[in-house]
């Protein structure tokens, strides 16, 4: 039983994945009528113990549509025309996503805007003001 290793923390069992042979659609000639190159990859978010919860949580968050409602994590990959490399391309792009969600965000530090930006902000406004003014179609106003 082999694994595959997304970082030093997290490692997925092969168990995991599920992976099935279907006809690619795109160029190939006759061959893309004959044979099963592209390959769709399915790996069970929810039910995984190889993730640590908030690793999951955004994973989901970035697989975005390729999520099903019942949390697992579609990959379809048709890109090469054998099936060896579309398998290793789908595990691949399963593999940054995952390194992708284990990354944590950095927090937010909320900052006020400095007192010279204020006035920077302000002395903007009053020029437009000003050009504006003068810019009006009757001149006694300005």
């Amino acid at each position: 039983m082999s694994a595959l290793r997304i970082t030093e923390s997290v490692t997925l069992d092969e168990a995991e994945l599920e992976e099935r042979f279907i006809r690619a659609s795109g160029p190939g000639g006759q061959n893309v009528n004959k044979v099963s190159t592209a390959v769709e990859l399915r790996f069970d978010v929810r039910a995984s113990p190889s993730l640590p919860g908030e690793v999951r949580t955004r994973l989901a968050r970035l697989a975005g549509r390729r999520m099903t409602d019942e949390g697992v994590l579609v990959i379809r990959a048709e890109r090469f025309r054998t099936q060896e490399r579309n398998r290793e391309d789908a595990r691949q792009r399963l593999i940054e996503l995952i390194r992708q969600a284990c990354v944590v965000p950095k927090r937010r530090i909320k900052t006020k805007p400095t007192r010279a930006s204020k006035e920077r902000r302000r002395e903007a406004k009053a020029k437009r003001s000003r050009v504006k003014r003068l810019r009006a179609s009757r001149p006694e106003l300005a």
